[in-house]
């Protein structure tokens, strides 16, 4: 008898197909990503504005507490010098693609410093109350913490608009707290005076309400993250 059964058909080899070579964004995108030595990301004109930043708040404290018109003046001139390099380092980072890992740390770490600083000192002054202080202080904290435990959770909390708003307004009132002068306006029929400390204490007031309300949105949104994770 011949027999009929079929014959057995070759095996076929299974490959994993290949992963297509990145081109154009993605590329460029990997290559921003790639991790550089911190002697490397150091030398960057971001990070070194941000040190920069921190360097001018030892000379910002001194002629702070002189508490005199010249050190009033010199004091909010290196201030403001350091509210231009806040946004510009940013403003570099992304143009060029030199954001990285120390400049996520260092850049909020020296806001927080120079700020801190400038609103203790204006405190010990009589500036400000220094239940203000501590209200801002504590806001401060708490945010920080909550970013740090989302972070080593892997969760995602947007960034709160009102959070930005109250940036604004302290950079600005924190100006006009450390000028200090009182200015008279002659408008011919009456004159008008603007002291700035009173504005800056106004605005920092606005600053608060927004910067509790950003806080209030960023633990919300962290609380949403957690129940979403869970569900």
């Amino acid at each position: 008898m011949v027999d009929q059964r079929p014959e057995p058909r070759p095996r076929r080899r299974f490959r994993l197909p290949r992963l297509p070579r990145l081109r154009g964004r993605g590329a460029s995108k990997a290559k921003k990503e790639k991790r550089r030595p911190l002697s490397e990301e150091i030398k960057k004109l971001p990070n070194l504005l941000t040190l920069g930043r921190v360097a001018l708040i030892p000379p910002v404290m001194y002629f702070l507490l002189l508490d005199t018109k010249l050190g009033n003046f010199v004091a909010t001139l290196l201030f403001s010098v350091a509210a231009i390099t806040d946004w510009l380092d940013g403003y570099l980072a992304r143009k060029q693609g030199l954001e990285s890992l120390l400049g996520k740390f260092l850049d909020p770490l020296a806001d927080k410093l120079i700020v801190q600083a400038v609103l203790i000192i204006a405190a010990e002054l009589g500036r400000i109350p220094g239940w203000f202080v501590v209200l801002l202080l504590s806001r401060e904290i708490a945010i920080t913490g909550l970013r740090a435990i989302a972070s080593s959770e892997g969760l995602s909390i947007d960034v709160a608009q009102s959070g930005k708003m109250k940036t604004a307004l302290q950079l600005v009132g924190l100006v006009a707290l450390i000028l200090n002068e009182r200015f008279t306006i002659d408008f011919l029929i009456t004159e008008a005076s603007i002291d700035f400390n009173v504005v800056g204490v106004v605005l920092l007031s606005l600053s608060m309400v927004f910067s509790l309300l950003s806080a209030f949105t960023y633990f919300r949104g962290f609380a949403q993250a957690v129940d979403a994770r869970s569900k």
